[in-house]
């Protein structure tokens, strides 16, 4: 039988990972309505950078424009972190890209193969996907925060598989063996540490050679679905150093700004 099946998720293990856990402020939950939606309330009554918020079973869960997100207690990963930009910076143009490209550093560095990125905020392999970001930001007086919401299929029980209207994929199946969930949680929050010390010197800028690098539909035809408005058609042409992809249509390069539309494989 597989004991990593049944792992817990435990702080001291996590913390005991961690390169660096003064930095991180952990609160692991049975169950909540959504990490993400807990975090933001707790952002506004003043939680401090690098609290983080892990959960088995999330009853409303959601992923980017509105949809839910499934998770398997056990077989899952989904967790939130608060992170407080330092006074000074600028709005966090293209984190979404920038988490995606923190997250394939750790699993590639845990034996993923095959990692790549989907604007904006999806992580596939051979076109499955194994997990999603979703990005949202505060500011007050100048002074710009982020939650970042990170889900990861471990495994794919049959119900996530069956219940999903897309291709879905799972760590267990790219990797030597299903990864100890608190080991991966710890490997994450310093990958995305270390990302976000490099954003905040360089913004997304900094990061758009590794992010094109793992571009899943690079120099691919693809359909931007918008609602209230007809499909647009053209070649990935990439990214724009503020995380806007750039497609190649037959009137011309277009701008296209994350939060707009879904990208598709026509």
């Amino acid at each position: 039988m597989d004991t990593n099946a049944f792992e817990a998720l435990d702080s001291a293990v996590i913390a005991a990972a961690l390169r660096a856990p003064v930095r991180f402020s952990l609160a692991l939950l049975d169950n909540c309505a959504s990490t993400s939606t807990l975090l933001l309330d707790r952002a506004q009554q003043g939680a401090p950078s690098g609290s983080v918020v892990v959960c088995e079973r999330q009853t409303a869960g959601r992923g980017r424009r509105g949809r839910s997100w499934l998770s398997a207690p056990g077989d899952s990963l989904t967790f939130s972190l608060l992170w407080r930009f330092p006074e000074g910076t600028p709005p966090p143009a293209g984190l979404s890209l920038a988490v995606g490209v923190a997250v394939a550093r750790t699993l590639e560095g845990m034996g993923a193969a095959g990692v790549r990125l989907k604007w904006p905020n999806d992580i596939l392999v051979d076109g499955a996907k194994l997990g999603g970001i979703l990005i949202e930001t505060l500011s007050s007086g100048g002074r710009h925060a982020a939650v970042i919401g990170i889900g990861l299929n471990v495994r794919l029980p049959r119900e996530i598989a069956a219940a999903v209207d897309a291709p879905a994929g799972a760590l267990e199946a790219v990797m030597p063996f299903a990864p100890s969930r608190n080991l991966l949680l710890a490997g994450l929050l310093d990958g995305l540490a270390a990302m976000l010390d490099e954003f905040a010197r360089s913004g997304f800028a900094g990061l758009i050679e590794e992010w094109l690098a793992r571009n899943a539909h690079a120099g691919q035809p693809v359909r931007l679905i918008a609602e209230g408005a007809a499909p647009v058609e053209g070649r990935c042409a990439g990214v724009d150093a503020d995380g806007a992809l750039l497609l190649k249509t037959e009137t011309g390069l277009r701008r296209i700004v994350s939060g707009e539309v879904s990208l598709r494989q026509p």
